[in-house]
């Protein structure tokens, strides 16, 4: 599988890594939605043997089990394989008290996460140790250090961040400059041809200071797998099923039309809708690498299909078009004159 670099620093990542966001039985967002351990199992060794090498999870996941499981997984194959972990949110938020330092990104709540984290994944050292979303309520100064000092106890490799404003991000580089701390190398953020809000602002700063973008959720929750029909209630057992609020923001004409036009390309290429999404984003130069959260090896098959796809200019075009947003002001009004 190709390599790519992790914005400018020296992390080589698969252009498809492994989601294990629905490893282990959760009783919190993902209830419902996650797999057995024996299938998660055959995922992940499938993942690996198809060249995948980077693992993307979060002590949240499935309560802390998502990370137990990676990290047992990982025993005689941690040479070839990173581990990507995130710290921000309480463990179990919802179905027990949360203290004052169970959350958030403060020099505590960060140190004592990733702690928690080195233990559930059994390993030494985290290769990429993202904050899982801003928190204004923290100087991110602070934030930084605390990440700075991981990486110089040799406790974390390289430090990155998730769902971010991209004023927030710039802010954060111009501190790790100022202050010579280690800076994000990357951003995890929502990215595909359902949702391309992040090329508004996020995507734009990442191309402009060298950070890399590893993106969640490039299927739009499944949608854009082709699975959902108009005028039909979702699939028993898929995610949408389960998640309505989720599907309602898809069902709509635009979207449909969306489905239609991916459907057209699919068809011309052989190949699926799935197949076609995730290669429209392997064709944006900003992407390091697409993470993908198959619950089955079927799906994850699905998936890997993508990477023997390129998309020619005229097809990117064609796809860019069908999933144009209305960008707002002030992109709209600057796109007359010139693209921002």
């Amino acid at each position: 599988m190709e390599l790519r670099s992790l914005g400018n620093c020296g992390l080589r990542v698969s252009a498809l890594s492994l989601g294990a966001m629905t490893f282990g039985e959760s009783q919190t967002f993902m209830k419902g939605v996650t797999s057995s351990d024996d299938e998660a199992r055959r995922v992940f060794d499938a993942a690996i043997d198809a060249g995948m090498n980077l693992v993307d999870t979060a002590n949240v996941y499935s309560e802390g089990r998502s990370e137990e499981l990676t990290g047992e997984w990982v025993q005689g194959k941690r040479d070839k394989v990173l581990i990507a972990t995130k710290c921000r949110f309480p463990i179990g938020f919802g179905t027990r008290p949360i203290g004052p330092h169970d959350m958030g990104l403060s020099r505590k709540a960060i140190l004592d996460a990733c702690e928690g984290s080195l233990r559930r994944l059994n390993t030494d050292v985290i290769d990429l140790y993202q904050v899982h979303m801003q928190d204004i309520s923290v100087p991110i100064e602070e934030t930084l250090r605390a990440l700075d000092d991981l990486v110089t106890q040799g406790k974390v490799r390289y430090i990155g961040c998730s769902n971010y404003t991209g004023y927030r991000l710039v802010e954060s580089l111009w501190a790790a400059d100022r202050r010579s701390t280690h800076c994000y190398e990357s951003v995890q953020l929502q990215w595909s041809l359902a949702v391309r809000d992040a090329e508004r602002e996020i995507v734009p700063a990442c191309r402009k200071f060298g950070v890399g973008t590893l993106i969640w959720s490039p299927l739009a929750r499944g949608f854009l797998s082709g699975k959902y029909k108009q005028g039909q209630k979702p699939p028993p057992g898929t995610r949408l099923e389960s998640w309505q609020d989720s599907y309602a923001q898809f069902d709509n004409d635009r979207m449909w039309k969306l489905l239609d036009v991916i459907g057209q390309v699919a068809s011309r290429r052989e190949t699926t809708h799935a197949a076609i999404s995730l290669a429209w984003l392997l064709a944006k130069p900003e992407v390091s690498s697409i993470i993908v959260g198959a619950r089955t090896v079927e799906q994850l098959n699905q998936n890997l299909k993508a990477t023997s796809i390129r998309l020619t200019e005229a097809e990117v075009r064609e796809l860019d078009d069908a999933s144009k947003p209305d960008w707002g002001y002030p992109y709209s009004f600057i796109e007359r004159m010139q693209p921002w």
